[in-house]
């Protein structure tokens, strides 16, 4: 070894010196430590700075050098007082963990709210990345409601008539319920869904102190005589509906139920929180337009996340509305947290509109249809005693009715002792569920590793 080499193998060989030693034990001397690994007396002490910097050694003027000494033990903090002060909050429950926790590396996730990495247009957030990071405007603060250019970009595409004057630029998909849930109603308000619907808007509602009012749907999306119904019981004034392959059932409203659902909340005088979360998913043929499209008079409330489509560390998501509706949110908003990240919502419209974004949704349509399809053939062939009742033209779930002798919390659990990640389906009713249902998502391993996970989830079924 060179005698100035201070490379990184007379480090480790140091490191590993010093890990060797009991606590408190005094090191030996520069000149010694000079001799042994044939370094200058200037290295040396960058050596041990650096060791120090990090804690591995201690300094004492006149003394020496020597390892930390042993710390005493802790006592166990008592956190019970936490209990009392907190008291019960209902809608923040273990259900919340599953949107964001990550699969264990070793794990099949049939889980995930988003596909996986291997799906996300990672030239395209390069690229806008560093253009975004170059524009003065990035780092400037914006108008509230958001970056104009995006907002146009949101409107247009949702139709209708909308301008950019109608979009309000938010945080994410999950951001934007809690915005309107908290600002447009108060605590004890009905507030009116779906049943099963998103476990994530179930949790913002509980929450924001609402009460939950389940209405049904089936494979055509929610009955909207159902609808109304609970509108004139209740006095409700919103309702949150997914008319675009719902979480978790992936229901299509149909077309001859879409103008009943507007005239429902119409007489009522209410709101309809459109969550158009599936908006860049259709696996096969088009579906409809969102409702906002053909509501003129102001009942729509349309939520459009890019997190979905881009990449789940995107938090961008913007709600459009007409009316003194959109003011009431805008102010609500900046009081949350004044305003987006300016460097987020230039990512966003620079991928929108990017050239090659029209060829990676293609791209990750092709994936996911395939993903689906072959999942479908696996639940078909594997869980003969699992009812599907709809194969969804697009979305990224599917909703298994288990027999009724299993419990889906239980199947979840044993599962996930097998290394495999599925959702319970009772995370997703507002209420008693009527049956034990699993969600299987396809978003997130490849056809190869869902037929795999089926045939594990199978094995839980049998031992069941």
């Amino acid at each position: 070894m060179s005698s100035d080499s201070g490379g990184s193998p007379a480090l480790a060989s140091l490191e590993e010196l010093v890990g060797s030693l009991p606590p408190d034990s005094r090191l030996p001397s520069y000149r010694e430590l000079q001799r042994r690994y044939r370094l200058s007396p200037a290295t040396v002490q960058r050596m041990l700075a650096d060791l120090s910097r990090r804690g591995l050694l201690v300094t004492r003027p006149g003394s020496g050098t020597f390892t930390p000494p042993r710390r005493a033990a802790r006592p166990a903090a008592d956190l019970s007082w936490q209990t009392l002060t907190l008291g019960s909050r209902a809608g923040l429950g273990p259900d919340l963990d599953r949107l964001v926790d990550p699969v264990p590396p070793d794990a099949m996730g049939l889980a995930s709210g988003f596909p996986d990495e291997r799906l996300q247009p990672l030239g395209l957030l390069a690229a806008a990345a560093s253009r975004a990071a170059r524009r003065p405007k990035t780092w400037s603060r914006l108008p509230a409601q958001g970056l104009p250019e995006l907002r146009s970009y949101l409107a247009d595409e949702a139709g209708g008539g909308l301008t950019g004057d109608n979009v309000l630029i938010a945080s994410g998909g999950q951001s934007s319920l809690s915005a309107v849930f908290r600002h447009l109603c108060a605590p004890g308000d009905p507030l009116i869904v779906e049943s099963p619907t998103y476990v994530g808007a179930l949790a913002a509602a509980r929450a924001a102190g609402l009460v939950l009012v389940p209405v049904p749907g089936d494979a055509h999306g929610v009955l909207p005589d159902a609808l109304a119904d609970a509108f004139a019981r209740t006095g409700a004034r919103l309702a949150y509906v997914q008319p675009r392959y719902a979480n978790p059932t992936g229901a299509v409203l149909a077309r001859d139920r879409r103008e009943p659902v507007l005239a429902a909340a119409a007489r009522a005088g209410a709101f309809l929180l459109e969550d158009d979360w599936m908006r860049d998913f259709d696996l096969g043929a088009p579906s409809p337009p969102p409702l906002v499209s053909a509501d003129d008079d102001g009942h729509v409330i349309y939520l459009r996340s890019v997190s979905k489509p881009i990449a789940a560390g995107l938090r961008v998501s913007g709600l459009a509305a007409r009316g003194p509706v959109l003011a009431r949110l805008r102010r609500g908003r900046i009081s949350d947290d004044l305003f987006v990240a300016p460097i987020l919502q230039q990512i966003a419209l620079d991928v929108l509109t990017a050239p090659g974004w029209a060829r990676h949704l293609g791209m990750l349509r092709r994936q996911l249809r395939e993903r689906r399809d072959a999942l479908v053939s696996a639940v078909r062939e594997l869980l003969p005693s699992v009812r599907l009742d709809l194969v969804p033209a697009g979305g990224m779930h599917l909703w298994l009715r288990l027999p009724d002798r299993l419990s889906d919390e239980a199947v979840t659990e044993a599962a996930a002792a097998r290394g495999l990640s599925v959702t319970p389906g009772r995370s997703s009713f507002p209420g008693e569920p009527p049956g034990s249902f699993l969600r299987l998502s396809y978003a997130e391993e490849d056809a190869a590793a869902l037929r795999r996970a089926v045939a594990v989830l199978a094995s839980v079924l049998a031992s069941g």
